[in-house]
């Protein structure tokens, strides 16, 4: 019999959700940096196996908003508790157990089953752990809890062996070669902003968001036009550098991530531009996807 299922991956920021999807579905499909709030969609990771298919699904770190698009971000994450078959609940031993109770309250509500699953053990020592498993259990009595280290990939297959036991029996809901539900041009601007935020520092990153103009393919290599778009005319030329050679570097290095992720030649040009407040501007949310609606 054939399984399949959703297994949905929600938590606070920067406690390694995009990481350890990227480990389970074995392709490197979520930005992962140690930044917070990297991922900002809600992004589908595809699992396919001879008994089974796992829909596995990044979601953006749960908080509180302070505009718009963190209001978006938030709805990411909230639908994956209303669609999910398998729930990952990811923390880690770094953050406050309690952190975010609202939302802890409505996993407590779902009658699926949830896996708690402690990253970064391997910044802690046994009687931590203890403790934690502990405080976790109180706080979420129904759920299994697991420790893991997604860095160095401790306990990753038992994970993936657990959801395997859980999943419904279900055909598959997506072709059997299919990796992800987004579309080429999304990974480009997911490069393009992981990038940014690798090189730039401060509020740079957070205010920056890419959108892909021309996607031109043939059938060696790809022409691509990208727009990055920021705030304030200063936060242009911070996003530039001197005489080109910030952007430059942005674009060389999206250039090789991209090649490697399409297997083609790439031919990329980067624009700045600046688009005032777009964080709170629900015509430019849609435009970049942050479209979708409780």
């Amino acid at each position: 019999m054939h399984k399949a299922g959703f297994v949905n991956i929600v938590g606070n920021p920067n406690v390694g959700k995009s990481t350890l999807m990227n480990l389970l579905v074995g392709e490197r499909i979520s930005i992962a940096t140690f930044k917070a709030q990297t991922t900002r969609h809600r992004i589908m990771g595809i699992l396919n196996t001879d008994e089974a298919q796992i829909v596995f699904s990044d979601t953006p770190g749960v908080l509180k908003p302070n505009y718009k698009l963190q209001e978006a971000m938030l709805r990411f994450s909230r639908s994956a508790l209303r669609d999910a078959d398998v729930l990952l609940y990811v923390t880690d031993m770094i953050e406050t157990p309690e952190k975010n109770m609202e939302f802890i309250a409505e996993v407590n509500k779902l009658d699926v089953p949830v896996l708690v699953l402690i990253n970064k053990i391997d910044l802690s020592n046994q009687a931590e752990l203890t403790k934690r498993v502990e405080q976790l259990h109180a706080l979420l009595p129904n759920a299994e809890i697991l420790p893991i280290s997604a860095l160095a990939k401790f306990n990753v297959d038992v994970v993936l062996r657990r959801i395997m036991q859980l999943l419904p029996d279900s055909p598959p809901y997506f072709d059997k070669d299919q990796l992800t539900d987004k579309p080429a041009r999304f990974f480009v601007t997911e490069i393009i902003r992981e990038k940014i935020l690798l090189h730039y520092d401060k509020e740079i990153p957070y205010v920056v968001e890419a959108a892909v103009e021309l996607f031109k393919e043939t059938e060696g290599s790809i022409y691509i036009r990208a727009n990055i778009y920021v705030e304030r005319d200063s936060q242009k030329g911070i996003i530039i550098g001197h005489e080109g050679a910030a952007l430059k570097k942005v674009a060389t290095e999206a250039r090789r991530e991209l090649e490697k992720f399409f297997d083609k030649k790439i031919f990329i040009e980067l624009l700045v531009k600046v688009n005032k407040d777009w964080r709170n501007s629900d015509k430019k949310l849609r435009m970049f996807g942050y479209n979708q609606k409780d």
